[in-house]
């Protein structure tokens, strides 16, 4: 079976009443739409869609790797931010790293990005518990029964996910430590081929008997901890039973009358919120929406912000981060006076403010209105690729994020969260009606959205959110705007432009400086896979769309 990759997707939006799920595969979007049914709300739901993802998309995801969520609940008006991400281990130090001879010299980084010391504890399992727990109205165990029985009797295999699966083969799982485990005689599965993954079934089943304690100690912490050791690397089984996931406080903007909410750093949502800061300076109305002028404008805002969280984004419980004053409008305007309308600066360096003091995204709105904006990633595609033997599921790379550069405040510590990729949105407007009865933080959803991959996703959030707001597309039509990305999440990074993009366009971004790269074809991952679903202030009408770059859909209940 052979998938046409071509851009258009041809979909209308997807409208309903009862609830929606949108996400890049169908099963997974099933399962949430089952958990629904039976009583759930958007927590329990966005739950079983990221477990079943965790089964029919292994390429990008996993109980291995890391989650964060920004929930909705609908009877305040109130936004959360859940921070599922692990720590270093408690042995993994410079000096170590250093003195294997790990370091590159020029990306101060872990030289081989599937060292198993880039394994930090695995925090997705943490983050789907504790979300299920505080909003939740089903058990753990319901909200895994369909990704268990996806793992225990099969399931189809899509065909994006099929063509991923076999360059992690090749990259990762035929090189890595039980990595044969997610094969089929050592090779991918195939499009419309039945896989079957009675180890992960193993794992969810001990989960959902046993909570997340069951996954942090006892076997299956064992075999982890065992496995990474086995490798060559240090993770205990003491840094799996410390780990906990934490409830945060969010960070916003506002932009153009709409409140703009992500996840705090350690998450790199707050490159979205700068660069739409420094946005609001310009008119971008007045431009075409894929024209040059208007491009440029959102490049190099992009360019300023990642050369502020590039430096500023690491784990605030170990470094200070002055968030509050990096978000403030007189800092945007600040570093917007930086920007040079006609021509690229791809030198920016990260301003100080003046203190006053390969992934997958869910999102899931139910009838009632809450809404879980949800990510899970492993990192680089399976992440090591090294699986825990008999448990079904790889260990993320996310540690390769960390700075080896000791000055660097994103510096790798014992016990310390990384800089993380993967965010989460939402976008909300203020409710007067709730701020009338003396709730004067209440809002009512606009939207609940994401774009999944890597450093383009604070990219794909600005070009989402500028669909919605400046040009007031449905949702699906903003996630089949072709996008462009600067490859590498830096400042000078080269920008790849994607097909839909004109030549003309392409030819006059060159001119302004911008070291650009048309793409196509199945390179058209690097622009990432986005959900969007909005929810209409004037009758409660749910409006989905769903990513074209990938297999899945947004499907709701009547």
């Amino acid at each position: 079976m052979q998938y046409p990759y071509r851009f258009a997707s041809r979909r209308s939006a997807v409208m309903a009443r009862g609830g929606m799920v949108a996400t890049s595969q169908p099963l997974a979007v099933a399962a949430g739409l089952e958990t629904l049914r039976r009583g759930g709300n958007a927590a329990d739901a966005a739950i079983a869609t990221a477990a079943a993802l965790n089964v029919t998309e292994p390429t990008s995801t996993g109980i291995g790797g890391d989650a964060f969520a920004l929930y909705y609940q609908a009877s305040s008006g109130h936004v959360y931010a859940l921070n599922g991400s692990g720590r270093a281990p408690a042995a993994l130090t410079l000096e170590r790293i250093r003195r294997q001879g790990l370091l590159d010299e020029r990306t101060h980084t872990i030289s081989d990005p599937y060292h198993p010391y880039t394994i930090t504890v695995p925090g997705a399992c943490s983050a789907w518990s504790a979300l299920v727990e505080r909003f939740g109205r089903l058990s753990l165990a319901d909200v895994l029964s369909p990704a268990i029985r996806l793992a225990e009797e099969g399931f189809p295999v899509e065909p994006v996910t099929a063509y991923f699966w076999q360059r992690g083969v090749e990259r990762q799982l035929r090189h890595a430590l039980n990595g044969q485990e997610l094969t089929i005689e050592g090779r991918a599965p195939r499009a419309g081929e039945i896989f079957r993954n009675p180890g992960l079934a193993r794992t969810l089943r001990a989960v959902a008997e046993g909570g997340a304690e069951a996954f942090y100690r006892g076997p299956i912490a064992e075999a982890i901890a065992h496995t990474v050791q086995q490798a060559g690397g240090c993770l205990t089984v003491d840094d799996l039973a410390a780990h906990r996931a934490t409830w945060d406080v969010p960070i916003s903007t506002t932009y153009r009358g709409h409140r703009v909410w992500e996840c705090p750093p350690n998450g790199q949502g707050l490159t979205a919120l700068l660069a739409l800061n420094i946005l609001e300076q310009f008119d971008l109305a007045a431009f075409a929406p894929l024209s040059a002028e208007r491009l440029h404008l959102q490049i190099e805002a992009l360019r300023l912000a990642f050369a502020d969280t590039r430096w500023y984004v690491t784990d605030p419980t170990v470094e200070h981060i002055p968030a509050d004053d990096l978000l403030s409008k007189a800092y945007a305007a600040a570093r917007a006076a930086l920007l040079d309308p006609q021509r690229a600066t791809l030198d920016q360096t990260h301003g100080t403010p003046v203190a006053h003091s390969d992934t997958v995204y869910l999102s899931v709105v139910d009838g009632e209105g809450n809404a879980c904006s949800f990510i899970n990633s492993n990192y680089m595609g399976f992440g090591t690729g090294i699986v825990p033997k008999g448990w079904g599921f790889t260990l993320q790379n996310r540690g390769h994020n960390f700075s080896l550069d000791p000055q660097h405040p994103n510096a790798l510590k014992p016990g310390k969260r990384p800089y993380h990729t993967i965010i989460p949105g939402l976008i909300t407007l203020d409710d007067p009606t709730k701020s009338a009865k003396g709730n004067e933080n209440a809002a009512r959803l606009f939207a609940s959205f994401g774009v999944m991959g890597g450093f383009m996703q604070p990219q794909g959030h600005v070009q989402v959110v500028s669909a919605l707001v400046d040009d007031r597309l449905d949702p699906q039509s903003a996630l089949d705007r072709p996008r462009f990305c600067i490859t590498d999440g830096r400042a000078g990074g080269t920008v790849a432009l994607e097909e839909g993009i004109s030549p003309e366009v392409t030819a006059r971004l060159a001119e302004m400086g911008h070291p650009v790269e048309p793409t196509q074809g199945y390179a058209r991952a690097v622009f990432g896979r986005g959900q969007v679903i909005l929810r209409s202030a004037t009758n409660g009408v749910l409006i989905g769309g769903s990513d074209g770059r990938a297999d899945g859909l947004a499907m709701g209940l009547i």
